[in-house]
């Protein structure tokens, strides 16, 4: 930290919703040169607070200050032009123009005329590309790039003005290992040249990484702020959730029933290759594995999404093909996919659509679906799942993400299926959210469910897996117990260092 003048503060913000009362007098500032993280449940305020900094909300009272001058912000585009720039965990890119027309979008270089500069707009946008070790050029499409780059283009922006703060939401969630480290370099950068860093994240090992301090959000409600080298992991939970988490290894509770799931030698060209487990009633079953090791590619074809080159699947001692989700569904799979936004929701549709969605012709009476029916099944899956929201009306990209993963998965339960795959289950939400998620998963292998957990996270396979498959390349190099899984021999084996035929 470089100066005592905070770069940015807001002082005792408030905002009010109908209903809810989303900040109560928040104040919070970063200082140059500082990495600030700033940390809360899901709901807890973070979002409106950067919205209420971005223009996006006005808030009901309170100031902001840049460099101790307080501003009015209107917009997103006056923020930036006061030194304010968002990195967004939703992308917000025009996927049909290109590199260099997105990173400086609302601010292209002109000539005479107002004509833009198109050879300046590609060298600028060229030399961003080059300190961030893209790997793409300026005139690449953003929407034939992969989620990974496309989040890149999103960070090159925040290089176009002279930043005073730059606020990261989530910025780490599509990056792989190599671009992260890319990522954390180029905060780095910023931070030495004075620029102050919000840093917003649930992964707790990267706040304690890149952090000076930390801010606590809960209910609206600054909770305090710590010295990142002065605390650990269990006192910031504590701040966040009011109490501490177990996050102890998982120990089975019950022991699990007859074979309900078999795959024999399942292969899908270029992403797997013979693919064999079992999988018990009343088992969890973790697949483990780095970016590109085919964990998300087998559960799209156990559901139907794909179709396999050889194989068989067999549903309780009987091989069944599935050609489709529609096939899947019928045999009792269910999956709760890696994007709960893109994959697993309609956003601008309420609770109980959401919940009902695939089984809305079973509803129908006559011409019309029963409300009646619907709004029980819905009743039911938020007392059991505990979801929080006013009522069933409340659109479902209004709830917070711990919110949303459960409406997911309420819908899949809500089929009774007797195998659920569910991808990367905690995947951007909050350490409370996410221990409820967990407790789920081991209460509904409790009831016999049968139940995969694809996770990029290994506390998270070691906490709730029964059995851990390790997959390298498209293959299962090994799979472990609880009992005998270490981290050095799962690391091991997710790096291809060695195999096992017990797969």
């Amino acid at each position: 930290m470089t100066d005592t003048t905070p770069a940015l503060r807001l002082e005792n913000i408030v905002k009010t919703f109908p209903g809810v009362r989303a900040l109560d007098g928040v104040s919070f500032a970063v200082l140059p040169g500082e990495v600030h993280a700033l940390l809360g449940e899901n709901g807890a305020g973070k979002s409106t607070l950067m919205k209420v900094l971005g223009g996006v909300h006005q808030p009901d009272s309170g100031t902001i200050y840049i460099e101790e001058e307080p501003v009015v912000m209107t917009n997103p585009l006056e923020a930036k032009s006061k030194g304010v720039v968002f990195i967004h965990q939703e992308l917000s890119l025009a996927e049909e123009l290109s590199v260099a027309e997105n990173v400086y979008l609302g601010e292209l270089p002109r000539k005479r005329f107002g004509r833009v500069d198109w050879k300046r707009l590609h060298a600028d946008t060229a030399a961003i590309l080059d300190r961030l070790n893209c790997g793409f050029g300026p005139g690449a499409i953003v929407g034939e790039l992969s989620i990974a780059k496309r989040q890149m283009v999103e960070i090159a922006r925040a290089l176009t003005v002279d930043a005073k703060a730059v606020i990261f939401d989530e910025p780490t969630a599509s990056l792989t290992d190599a671009e992260k480290e890319v990522l954390f370099d180029i905060i780095r950068d910023l931070r030495e040249q004075g620029v102050g860093i919000v840093y917003i994240s649930h992964r707790m090992e990267e706040i304690f990484r890149i952090s000076d301090r930390i801010s606590v959000l809960r209910d609206g409600s600054h909770r305090g702020t710590l010295i990142t080298a002065e605390t650990g992991e269990d006192e910031v939970t504590r701040l966040m959730i009011g109490r501490s988490l177990d996050l102890s290894r998982n120990v089975a509770r019950t022991a699990p029933g007859e074979v309900a799931f078999e795959v024999r030698g399942l292969s899908c060209e270029g992403l797997f290759e013979d693919v064999s487990f079992e999988l018990r009633a009343g088992e969890v079953l973790g697949f483990y594995g780095l970016v590109g090791a085919g964990r998300t590619e087998i559960a799209e074809t156990l559901f139907g999404l794909r179709t396999p080159r050889s194989g068989e699947i067999h549903l309780k001692g009987r091989a069944v093909t599935l050609h489709s989700p529609v096939d899947a569904i019928r045999h009792g799979i269910s999956l709760v996919p890696e994007s709960r936004k893109e994959q697993g929701l309609v956003l601008g549709m309420n609770c109980r659509d959401n919940i009902t969605l695939p089984q809305v012709d079973d509803l129908t009476a006559g011409p019309f679906v029963s409300d009646g029916a619907e709004i029980a099944i819905f009743d039911q899956y938020r007392d059991r799942l505990d979801i929080k929201t006013p009522s069933w009306r409340q659109q479902v990209g209004n709830l917070s993400g711990g919110n949303q993963q459960k409406i997911v998965i309420g819908k899949w339960l809500a089929m009774r299926p007797d195998v659920l795959i569910v991808d990367e289950p905690t995947r951007g939400i909050d350490v409370g959210s996410k221990a409820e998620i967990h407790n789920l998963i081991r209460e509904l292998a409790a009831h016999g469910y049968a139940v995969i957990v694809i996770s990029s996270e290994m506390p998270e396979v070691l906490h709730v897996a029964d059995r851990i498959v390790a997959m390298y390349h498209g293959r299962i190099m090994r799979t472990f117990t609880s009992d005998e899984v270490t981290e050095d021999s799962l690391v091991q084996a997710i790096s291809g260092l060695g195999q096992d035929s017990a797969a």
